[in-house]
């Protein structure tokens, strides 16, 4: 199977992008640690994943729950003592426009993505510490092109960037490396569900959507969770580590910006 690392634990692995990283990391290390709420697709991903000859261990936890963090990291050191890779993608933030977002809204989208990243990050940090491991937050291209009708996606989005940047800064002296991934529009279930919505508001069907979406977007096609999935395995591979302090933007050309 050639695996280059021992373990990698991914968020958000039971669809989308999260289930697509995990099945293409089977192939790159010996273990996979899934997380995410979905208890049915989760097992579903784990089955898959050790078909393809890693071992797989289901944990179905709400990382929005801060004790959440301590039990995944706790019961991966117990079962295999050591944690090479931590991907970060967890997270969905709901398109609702700034005037009409409320406080929940806010903090529920903060509490996922953002602090239940951050304090996974920081319970798996010493374990990270002692493989020259390797970080991974999931970001997006919003962050870089703020719009009053995902200003939450894009605000948070920001965020996560600068708290990778902020862990690779200290990962420097630690020898962890840290980067960020910004996918653009990936069609994913949660992109399908955006264009059931999105298709009669602009009197189209969904179809008609799909098709028109690149064009008005400005971007080549909409991208396959295989793709970035793709680019995650490269981020922690040894043919990157020299690469720390990142945002790698992966997108269709959407972000035009130098």
């Amino acid at each position: 199977m050639g695996n280059t690392k021992s373990l990698a634990i991914i968020t958000g692995a039971s669809q989308g992008i999260g289930r697509a990283t995990a099945l293409r990391l089977a192939r790159d290390f010996s273990a996979i640690v899934l997380v995410a709420r979905d208890k049915d697709n989760l097992e579903t991903t784990a089955t898959e994943i050790m078909s393809l000859g890693a071992e797989a261990t289901a944990s179905v936890l709400d990382l929005r729950q801060p004790q959440s963090a301590k039990s995944i990291i706790e019961g991966t050191l117990e079962r295999f003592g050591r944690i090479d890779a931590l991907l970060n993608i967890a997270g969905a933030v709901p398109q609702i426009d700034l005037f009409q977002m409320t406080d929940a809204q806010w903090d529920d989208g903060m509490a996922l993505k953002l602090n239940g990243a951050r304090r996974l990050t920081i319970e798996a940090w010493d374990a990270l510490k002692a493989s020259n491991g390797s970080v991974v937050f999931m970001s997006g291209s919003a962050a870089f092109a703020p719009k009053p009708g995902y200003a939450a996606v894009a605000a948070i989005n920001a965020a996560i960037n600068a708290l990778a940047k902020a862990f690779a800064e200290q990962g420097i002296k630690d020898g962890v490396q840290v980067n960020s991934v910004s996918p653009g529009a990936v069609m994913t279930g949660r992109r399908q569900s955006f264009f059931e919505k999105w298709a009669p508001a602009h009197n189209l069907t969904v179809e008609e959507a799909i098709k028109k979406f690149p064009e008005q977007a400005g971007i080549t096609r909409l991208g396959n969770p295989e793709e970035v999935a793709d680019l995650m395995a490269y981020l922690v591979s040894p043919a990157a580590k020299w690469m720390t302090g990142s945002s790698v933007r992966m997108d269709g050309g959407e972000i035009k910006g130098i």
